[in-house]
């Protein structure tokens, strides 16, 4: 047995589903917080009650954070699924006549779309993947195809840098849940998006990850042995056919309508971005709002009709089911954290055993090992957010570089985290044991990218 195949059977018998390991996760707060935070002369019973009071109190305080990730999730892979998209891939294709071309192509174009959108970035690279299979059989080129399967799959290890980054936009809106936090931290209660995403630190990793990621990929490709594999039928997107429309059924499949909601959507979004840099506000009009607004302008516009757009949403909206039922759990472990004092007790102990220079490594790699368990950047920072910023102020370490800290440490393990693979292993036909290999030297070689940035900056 290799070793990928070793380290997928130990992931099944120790990895229950996200969402069992959510309610475990949420039965180990409470009774940490029952051991370390209950009051004296307080009776373990009635404080129990309090307990569940917090989680409840909580389970419901992140229902716009959840909507935000879900519709940036969705949105990005219905705009995958459009037919410039597709066009585009196919273009792209012409250049993969070998394993390590393609697997070079691959990961650079799928790590440049991952920046934008991380549901866009996981869809266009398993899709360009499975055309890269179809065109090397029609054309009898020697392919490594899990190479090619992982290579699409490397956008997963840089997105919370990107414009779709969970943390970095929470904090950049104004008023956002830990808004308060921050400003005993930053003083003004967000962050803005030129603090963390476009950093002189985050430029630099995201530079390194498309020179290193995409040229090691193409060394990998040149060393690698092509094996035959098997694919059925071909994927590609469907262009709109209805016919015989009668009556109200036109405007659904009226590419007027969609032309001028989509681009009022997207002049709007154009405006107030002018509008906010005009006025010296620079970035800070970036928010998970207006991301969102420009993906579903983009979205109306590219699918060309109302039509066609809904029939994509109702494809990707699956892949959101996960967050939508488990960011109330995530909400609830946050609630008991908060309201209880156990992210004083987790930020004391990190205080105990950290430097200014320290604590943003030690971030990054908590970070990944809760990504294990909790494979949600949005539903992480709801649990390990408040204690980073509370250590950092106690600290004196520059928040947002925690806060990019932990999105490095996130979006790393995903690269060893089956979860998010799922849809690109249902459309490329892959197995997660056949990319494991190639995805885990990418970890290893992100970890040194990340942590050489933590280090300089």
């Amino acid at each position: 047995m290799s070793f990928s195949q070793k380290f997928v059977r130990i992931a099944r018998n120790l990895l229950p589903s996200p969402f069992t390991i959510a309610l475990l996760l949420t039965a180990l707060t409470a009774l940490l917080a029952l051991v370390l935070t209950l009051p004296s002369n307080t009776h373990i019973l009635s404080y129990s009650l309090e307990v569940v009071g917090f989680w409840e109190k909580g389970f419901w305080e992140l229902l716009t954070f959840a909507m935000q990730m879900m519709l940036m999730l969705v949105l990005g892979h219905a705009l995958a699924l459009t037919k410039p998209v597709d066009n585009f891939i196919n273009h792209a294709i012409g250049f993969c006549t070998s394993t390590a071309k393609a697997a070079f192509f691959v990961s650079l174009l799928t790590i440049s779309v991952a920046f934008i959108n991380w549901g866009l970035g996981l869809i266009f690279g398993a899709v360009f993947a499975r055309k890269v299979g179809e065109f090397a059989l029609q054309k009898n080129i020697p392919l490594n195809y899990p190479l090619i399967g992982a290579a699409a799959y490397s956008g997963l290890m840089v997105w919370h840098g990107g414009l779709s980054g969970s943390a970095p936009l929470k904090v950049a809106e104004a008023g956002n849940k830990w808004s308060e936090q921050i400003a005993g931290v930053y003083g003004s209660g967000f962050i803005p998006i030129s603090e963390t995403l476009f950093s002189g630190m985050n430029l630099f990793a995201t530079v390194l990850i498309l020179v290193i990621i995409p040229s090691a990929m193409y060394w990998l490709g040149k060393r690698s042995t092509a094996a035959p594999y098997q694919l059925s039928g071909t994927y590609t997107s469907e262009e709109n056919t209805a016919t015989n429309l009668t009556g109200a059924e036109r405007l659904d499949h009226a590419k007027l309508l969609a032309f001028i909601f989509g681009g009022i959507m997207l002049a709007f979004g154009i405006y107030k971005g002018y509008d906010a840099v005009s006025h010296g506000k620079g970035l800070a009009f970036i928010n998970p709002n207006y991301i969102n607004l420009m993906l579903f302008g983009m979205g109306l516009l590219l699918h060309s009709s109302v039509a066609k757009f809904l029939k994509a949403i109702n494809e990707a909206i699956s892949g959101a089911s996960g967050i939508m039922i488990q960011f109330p759990l995530y909400a609830g472990i946050m609630g008991i954290m908060k309201y209880s004092g156990l992210v004083n007790v987790f930020s004391d102990f990190f205080v105990s055993i950290s430097t200014p220079f320290t604590f943003p490594l030690f971030t990054l790699i908590s970070a990944g090992i809760v990504n294990v368990f909790v494979p949600s950047g949005g539903g992480q920072w709801a649990v390990q957010g408040p204690i980073i910023i509370e250590a950092a102020k106690a600290i004196g370490v520059s928040l947002p570089k925690c806060i990019m800290a932990l999105a490095y440490g996130d979006q790393l393990t995903n690269m060893m985290q089956p979860f998010w693979a799922l849809p690109l292993l249902g459309i490329t036909g892959l197995k997660a044991k056949d990319i494991l290999p190639y995805t885990l030297f990418l970890l290893l070689l992100g970890f040194c990218i990340f942590m050489l940035a933590l280090m300089l900056f």
